[in-house]
């Protein structure tokens, strides 16, 4: 058997292992980013809070 049948035949055996495994990271990745997303939102609220607080502050001073 020649090198390029060879290659011929192991391209679309590589391809389909190469689909199957990036399927399976996706969903790690999108479960990663859920997680990633929520920790962003709990610091912007907590920033928001902390802000507040720190105009409420100046604003006293400023009395």
């Amino acid at each position: 058997m020649e090198w390029s049948t060879l290659l011929v035949l192991v391209c679309p055996v590589m391809m389909i292992v190469m689909m199957f495994t990036m399927k399976g990271g996706h969903a790690h990745g999108s479960h990663n980013h859920r997680v990633a997303t929520e920790s962003l939102h709990d610091q912007l609220v907590d920033l928001k809070v902390e802000n507040e607080r720190i105009q409420k502050e100046l604003q006293s001073l400023k009395k």
